[in-house]
């Protein structure tokens, strides 16, 4: 649960930093609170994504050691989904980081770091639906097509439509085709 968690609160991080970002909000100057509740959300999904890792090290259903948390492509266990996952991890540190220490840098680099959290949502997507446990579940499949379907909408696309009813589709690997072509699509616009 600590994965989905940490999925959430990426998501909300994401769209409000959106949402600051873009005239979603007005062009007026936004109170510092609305920024540090973004900089706080955010640091909250570096606290999960630990929770996470450090529950699945402990975890005796599945064996993961820190070869498989830590290097690509190495686990037994959906090694493709969770090697996603990995190169998440690393996206989120180098968001988290950079963010961190962003008065000690150029505001150019600090940008083009922090636009990494776009591949970095997609790719917790795919890790969602691909890796998790509960990939299956109703809530699941709704929580990535509410996050999808707000990032399409974003970018106005047309395919938001597509995932209104997450249980419309038997096929989970055709569902989660489309969540990441649509995220996919507003990632491009």
């Amino acid at each position: 649960s600590g994965g989905i968690v940490a999925y959430a609160f990426l998501a909300l991080s994401m769209f409000w930093g959106v949402a600051l970002s873009s005239r979603f909000l007005g062009k007026r100057p936004k109170p510092n609170w609305m920024l540090d509740l973004h900089r706080f959300v955010g640091g909250l999904s570096v606290v999960f994504t630990a929770i996470h890792v450090a529950a699945l090290v402990a975890d005796s259903y599945v064996s993961f050691g820190l070869v498989e948390i830590l290097v690509p492509f190495t686990g037994d266990y959906h090694p493709v989904a969770v090697a996603w996952g990995v190169i998440g991890l690393y996206l989120l540190l180098a968001v988290e980081i950079t963010s961190l220490l962003r008065s000690k840098m150029s505001k150019r680099t600090w940008r083009l770091t922090h636009y990494l959290s776009f591949p970095l949502f997609a790719l917790s997507t795919v890790h969602l639906l691909w890796a998790g446990t509960d990939r299956t579940t109703l809530p699941m499949r709704g929580l990535a097509s509410s996050t999808s379907m707000a990032r399409a909408v974003k970018s106005r696309s047309s395919q938001a439509s597509q995932l209104i009813d997450p249980t419309a589709s038997t096929d989970l690997a055709e569902w989660a085709r489309r969540v990441m072509s649509i995220t996919a699509q507003g990632l491009k616009d």
